[in-house]
């Protein structure tokens, strides 16, 4: 990835107006930045979400707060906490999210 033509800028998240995305159970309250190509985002999960799709989009994802649990389509299964993250790139391996108990995450695709 290379970040080009974005200037020093700074981004109060509380700002941003947030879009709702309902998963198979629970919703998804996403704050979005584009830069160009890349895509910043603030995601919250309420408690109970489970992702509708299996995900091959590539991301850079921290855990701020909550627990997210993460299935990659191959069974094998993942829980990040407060200040762990992943790292998957483009059409590498089908992954999909659930946060019992809700979670909160920046997300850099």
């Amino acid at each position: 990835m290379q970040m080009t033509n974005i200037p020093f800028g700074i981004t109060d998240w509380s700002t941003i107006e947030q879009s709702e995305h309902k998963g198979e159970t629970g919703v998804a309250y996403w704050r979005t930045q584009n830069f160009g190509d890349i895509r910043v985002r603030m995601v919250e999960y309420s408690p109970g979400y489970l992702a509708d799709h299996w995900c091959s989009k590539g991301h850079i994802l921290l855990c701020l707060e909550g627990e997210l649990h993460t299935e990659l389509k191959d069974g094998r299964k993942f829980i990040l906490k407060p200040g762990m993250s992943y790292q998957v790139a483009d059409n590498a391996e089908p992954h999909r999210s659930t946060a019992p108990n809700g979670a909160k995450l920046f997300i850099v695709d």
